[in-house]
């Protein structure tokens, strides 16, 4: 698999710290911006194993996922964000679900994120396409960063026979019909988390409900 400047997976990887190890199995696709007034940083993005979770750095914008993670049905998805650094461009991280594709042009899934100025949003993307499901909304829930620039958030997405609902640090922000943008639930999961940032994910994982 390759991202946009023709890079393997492995070649990324391999430019981690030797200590830093690529979790087996796992895959990424990143997304390169275009937007002169919301640029990428300079490098290249870096997942690997961090304890019992991963750490993310991204220059640029990337989905990471295991082909081997899939769900279908009722289900509970979790994980634990902690920001470290941000460049200041309130830039979303959390968690995507009912994913297909994930490699190439037609990717597909739904994701939920949260960022620096206590907001949340879910969207779902098709190929380069996004659907807003959910605006940019604020909520107390939404933790900001500290005077350290930090902040942890644990997001969690709740997939029941009707709706879907969406929790931040045992809130639930947001709860709609499973209809719609929000119909497709059933797929890959994984975590997405947008340039300029680094996020260190513990407790990332889904059971069945």
């Amino acid at each position: 698999m390759k991202n946009f400047f023709g890079l393997t997976l492995a070649a990324l990887l391999a430019l981690a710290p030797a200590f830093a190890q690529a979790p087996k199995g796992w895959k990424m696709h990143t997304d390169h911006s275009s937007e002169a007034s919301d640029p990428d940083a300079p490098g290249v993005d870096k997942f690997t194993v961090s304890g019992s979770g991963f750490h993310a750095v991204n220059p640029m914008a990337a989905i990471y996922w295991n082909p081997a993670n899939t769900i279908t049905g009722n289900y509970t998805l979790k994980g634990t964000f902690k920001l470290i650094k941000s460049m200041g461009y309130n830039e979303y991280y959390g968690l995507i679900f009912g994913g297909s594709g994930l490699e190439g042009a037609t990717q597909s899934y739904l994701y939920f994120m949260v960022t620096d100025d206590g907001t949340y949003l879910i969207k779902r993307r098709n190929g380069t396409a996004t659907q807003e499901v959910s605006p940019k909304t604020p909520s107390d829930a939404v933790k900001k960063p500290d005077s350290s620039g930090m902040a942890t958030n644990a997001l969690e997405v709740r997939v029941k026979p009707d709706k879907v609902e969406f929790v931040v640090n045992g809130t639930v922000v947001n709860s709609m019909p499973k209809t719609g943008p929000a119909g497709k639930t059933d797929g890959l999961y994984g975590i997405r988390i947008n340039h300029q940032l680094e996020v260190q994910i513990d407790g990332f994982g889904v059971s069945k409900m």
